[in-house]
């Protein structure tokens, strides 16, 4: 079974459990395993969060008035992908012979005080590969996915 969506939501606190239901309800019908399910519920929620948190346009007091989530379950694998508009991740220089912009490790260990800066790490360990790029004047794109499981009467289910 091959499944595909996307969605344009606004950048507002609802959005985040919209999306996590539909992802959830599109892995129920296809028949994936309820712990692999959660997982990606999990990580899509973080991406979502940060889009809504920090995926303004970046100037002072301006807002963007969405983000996208595309998330597709072909085969034996699920990929999700979130875009915002906002200023992207934080980038650090590189100390070699010629700086160069990088983005800062979005996995790096966060302090156990710290409110919050988690989410990133949290979604590369939910996931199989996670990619989380800048996209020079449009924005960031957190880019995840994993390999699916199926519950055992999914094949059943699909006769």
């Amino acid at each position: 079974m091959s499944i595909w969506w996307s969605l344009h939501l606004r950048r507002e606190a609802a959005s985040v459990p919209l999306a996590r239901r539909l992802l959830l309800g599109a892995m129920e019908t296809a028949g994936v395993d309820p712990d692999v399910s959660f997982d990606l519920s999990l990580a899509l929620s973080e991406a979502c969060a940060n889009a809504v948190e920090h995926g303004g346009t970046g100037g002072p007091g301006a807002t963007s008035p969405g983000y996208r989530v595309t998330a597709f379950l072909d085969g034996e694998r699920c990929r999700i992908e979130v875009t915002d508009s906002g200023p992207g991740f934080p980038v650090r220089q590189k100390r070699r012979a010629a700086p160069q912009n990088v983005l800062a490790h979005p996995t790096a260990q966060t302090p156990a005080c710290a409110e919050s800066g988690r989410g990133l790490g949290l979604i590369a360990e939910l996931s199989d590969h996670a990619d989380f790029r800048n996209r020079p004047g449009r924005g960031a794109m957190v880019r995840f996915d994993k390999v699916l499981k199926w519950r055992e009467d999914a094949l059943l289910r699909a006769s």
